[in-house]
């Protein structure tokens, strides 16, 4: 059972095709020392941003969110850092791929980038797959594929995978 989102907006990505290197900085996205990514990501916006950030909080884009090259250093670092989800318009096909399969929350939303701000208090619940900002504003999200809300729910694809095959009796996988 997918647990409700509720979270602060902690940024709000308005360009069209955001590409997510540009997160931690395209000098950076070899780095693999978490600390290191957590220390730099998104400093190039909000040089506070590491240090205001916590637990739960989201992030808002804009339409093809997660634009060019899928490299993980972005999102490691905000996963590290607590962001919990990122609601957008809409999201890059091998972003979203990558991402859900890593078991994060991407939930596309229309209407997300105009009615969403920096710092606003926002939910989401599984059931009814809406967003309410500030309890006030409320916006129905596209449906979400079982498949993405199987991977969410487990982690992501590994631990989804080990779950299934251990529901499989051996006999059917080729082991009895």
């Amino acid at each position: 059972m997918l647990k409700d989102i509720q979270g602060r907006v902690a940024w709000v990505f308005e360009e069209e095709n955001y590409d997510i290197d540009l997160i931690v900085g395209i000098d950076n996205i070899k780095i693999t020392d978490i600390e290191k990514l957590k220390a730099v990501c998104m400093t190039d916006y909000d040089s506070n941003f590491p240090n205001d950030v916590k637990t739960g909080d989201i992030l808002v884009g804009g339409r093809n969110f997660g634009y060019g090259h899928p490299h993980f250093p972005s999102f490691k670092a905000l996963r590290a850092l607590g962001i919990a989800a990122v609601f957008a318009e809409s999201f890059s096909p091998g972003f979203y791929k990558g991402e859900i399969g890593n078991g994060f929350p991407l939930i596309e939303c229309p209407g997300i980038l105009n009615a969403a701000k920096r710092w606003d208090n926002l939910s989401f619940d599984w059931d009814t797959e809406t967003v309410v900002i500030n309890k006030q504003v409320s916006l129905k999200c596209h449906k979400i594929p079982q498949r993405s809300r199987d991977l969410i729910e487990f982690g992501g694809l590994i631990p989804y995978l080990k779950e299934k095959r251990l529901k499989v009796p051996p006999s059917e996988r080729g082991l009895g």
